[in-house]
């Protein structure tokens, strides 16, 4: 559960805003998003590669 304390006198907006940052940071959307469609061992490992080769490209470019 997600609690965000308030402050006396502090604005409802600033309140929503930490908690949607806080919501985020949880990553539960992007949890649930995942759990909606399968995808395959091989697919994910064929995308985790393709992360690892496009990652080491860009530190090979920044040195």
């Amino acid at each position: 559960m997600i609690i965000v304390p308030l402050k006396e006198g502090e604005n409802i907006e600033r309140a929503l805003k930490k908690f949607k940052r806080k919501y985020e940071k949880t990553g539960v959307v992007k949890e649930l998003r995942r759990r909606q469609a399968f995808e395959k061992p091989s697919v994910t490992g064929r995308k985790q590669k393709l992360h690892a080769v496009y990652v080491q490209k860009l530190q090979q470019s920044e040195d």
